[in-house]
């Protein structure tokens, strides 16, 4: 039994030799070259020794690394379908932050754009309207609304947003202006059209055409309020009341009979002559058995189409109480 125990203290000295200078090795290479041990690089690198840090990690605690706006980009190649370019996909961890911040940006410049006044009044969804707001007066001043000399006070008239579907088929936004008198008479009618997959080629303020009557109405552009005289007079029109609307005006024209030098009959806008016909059917025609008519009728609008010496097949308008 002895002689057992003597062999086990002969073989430990060399192995506590050996592990002696192992660890006086390590020591002196730890401190004479500053590296660190693989414990310690773990201890203070968990992110890289243990796993990717989440983007959540990253918000939470502004210290730690985080995407950065130069190291993704986000393009949009049909509504819904993003493309990343920092190799991630819809789908994977994080990239639905990617698409949530495009979309925060998206609205963020929306609404640098686009003042909303605190007394909008909204029908449903995408049609509205409000009192006009400071970015609205300076659109329209000089333009639709003269800097001097109008008799209808800004008071009076109220901005209103709206949808419509136009000649392909698809949805768009549109936009008028019209005394607040009609405002809610408009959110419904041009709802209702927008239900009924009614078709406007255009629903733009007059001011994009320089308030130029004629030239919105080439355009076949719908339009209401534009402080104008009628046409060939020296009164002012109701649509400078902003109780006055045009519908579809190229294919519903504006006719005076006999007016002309010649006897011939004068009508609006030039090349529009051939729906002056309405003994003839074609499509966007305004007439008794037409949506857009009743509608209008049925909220206390006369038609232009039913005068005597003139017909304005495009015109509606509302005379206040």
């Amino acid at each position: 039994m002895s002689d057992i125990k003597t062999l086990l203290r002969q073989a430990a000295k060399p192995f506590l030799f050996l592990l002696t200078f192992i660890f006086i090795c390590a020591f002196l290479a730890h401190y004479l070259t500053g590296e660190e041990t693989l414990l310690e690089y773990a201890k203070n690198n968990p992110e890289l020794a243990y796993g990717t840090q989440t983007e959540a990690d990253s918000i939470q605690n502004p210290d730690s690394s985080s995407v950065s706006e130069s190291d993704v980009s986000v393009t949009q190649d049909s509504p819904g379908a993003y493309t990343e370019t920092n190799g991630r996909t819809p789908g994977n961890p994080g990239s639905d932050f990617v698409e949530n911040a495009g979309d925060a940006a998206k609205t963020a410049k929306e609404s640098d754009t686009m003042e909303q006044h605190p007394d909008r009044i909204t029908y449903e969804e995408g049609f509205y309207y409000e009192p006009l707001t400071k970015s609205v007066k300076e659109r329209i001043t000089g333009i639709s609304y003269p800097e001097s000399g109008c008799t209808v006070p800004y008071e009076d008239l109220n901005y209103v947003g709206l949808k419509y579907i136009d000649f392909d088929g698809q949805e768009q936004t549109g936009e008028l202006i019209c005394n607040k008198a009609i405002a809610q008479d408009m959110v419904e009618i041009f709802y209702e059209l927008y239900r009924n997959d009614y078709q406007l080629e255009s629903v733009r303020l007059i001011d994009e055409y320089n308030g130029d009557d004629t030239a919105s109405m080439a355009e076949n552009n719908t339009s209401c309020f534009n402080y104008r005289v009628v046409d060939g007079t020296s009164s002012l029109s109701n649509h400078a009341y902003g109780l006055a609307i045009d519908v579809n005006p190229y294919y519903n024209p504006y006719v005076v009979f006999h007016r002309n030098e010649d006897g011939s009959d004068y009508i609006s806008p030039p090349g529009s002559e051939i729906y002056a016909d309405r003994s003839q059917n074609f499509a966007y025609k305004i007439d008794e058995n037409d949506l857009c008519y009743r509608l209008f009728t049925e909220h206390g609008f006369t038609w232009g189409g039913n005068w005597n010496s003139t017909k304005d097949y495009q015109h509606f308008q509302k005379k206040l109480k």
